[in-house]
């Protein structure tokens, strides 16, 4: 049976667990801890539909979800007319007192666009919170432009680490044949940054206003969708990203490669020389910055 867990007045993370509920509000869902087998069951059939994986290498599985919250951790659902739509399953980091690590969140494809996925953080970070932990990380593809918006930009996450074919090849319905390059992002859950995104008001950033400063071309997009090098010289840098990868992965395997081995050598390589990602705009480009210009 999934439970709701709800802050209790005074309690650390009662702001959060507002803003959670004022966003399970508006997606139209209620998010829920889930503790019990069947909940567990349900869980592993919705990603199962959403990645559509090899049947030997599952997102996640029920026995594990068991064991998960069995020590402590993490998995939520959110729930529409009493159906799970979404879910979220994370587990505690390094160090296990302060940070939470979200290994897996999705939501149903009939649910897109509803901001289920932003309640399913929003109870996250309160969950957190209430267990006096102070940040969350994750990891997702730097390819598929919605999720970096989300993370970078609604979330008011932070880029911390370029992991090049992170998973090894995990040959399911999303990521195909393609290496699974992924970035690290890390979620300071009391930020003043963070707290106005949760809030509704993410700080702006537009890569076009960056070109009118002077910002440098790092990779960008040609007319037909391709990527093309530019220079990584310059203090601020842009680096695009396709517009759709899951559909170029379908329709244009090869310029889908094209375009990992373009964002990896590009923004892989800018951030593991110490460069920041300073965010994302939803145009499709990263921005990015250097101090040494070089």
């Amino acid at each position: 049976m999934a439970q709701t867990v709800r802050a209790n007045a005074g309690l650390p993370g009662q702001p959060a667990a507002e803003a959670a509920r004022r966003a399970a509000d508006a997606a139209g869902v209620t998010v829920a801890e889930i503790a019990d087998l069947d909940g567990f069951d349900t869980v592993y059939r919705l990603f199962d539909g959403i990645w559509r994986p090899d049947p030997k290498n599952p997102p996640i599985t029920t026995e594990l979800m068991r064991a998960l919250t069995k020590a402590g951790n993490y998995v939520a659902g959110a729930y529409a007319d009493g159906e799970l739509v979404g879910a979220c399953v994370g587990f505690f980091g390094t160090p296990a007192a302060e940070v939470l690590h979200s290994h897996i969140a999705g939501v149903a494809p009939a649910m897109a666009g509803r901001s289920v996925g932003l309640a399913l953080k929003l109870h996250q970070r309160a969950w957190a919170l209430r267990r006096g932990i102070t940040g969350i990380e994750w990891t997702f593809d730097p390819l598929v432009s919605r999720n970096a918006y989300f993370n970078l930009a609604k979330l008011g996450a932070t880029a911390a680490e370029y992991l090049p074919n992170f998973y090894g090849g995990m040959r399911d319905g999303i990521n195909g044949e393609d290496e699974t390059d992924r970035l690290l992002v890390y979620w300071r859950l009391d930020s003043p940054a963070v707290l106005a995104a949760c809030d509704g008001t993410p700080g702006p950033l537009s890569a076009e206003a960056e070109r009118a400063r002077g910002a440098t071309v790092a990779l960008g997009r040609s007319e037909q969708g391709a990527p093309v090098p530019g220079t990584t010289e310059g203090d601020v840098l842009l680096v695009a990203v396709p517009r759709d990868i899951e559909k170029l992965r379908v329709t244009d395997p090869g310029v889908a490669k094209d375009w990992r081995v373009a964002v990896r050598e590009t923004l892989g390589t800018l951030v593991g020389g110490g460069a920041r990602i300073a965010g994302f705009d939803r145009a499709g480009w990263y921005v990015v910055t250097r101090e040494d210009g070089r």
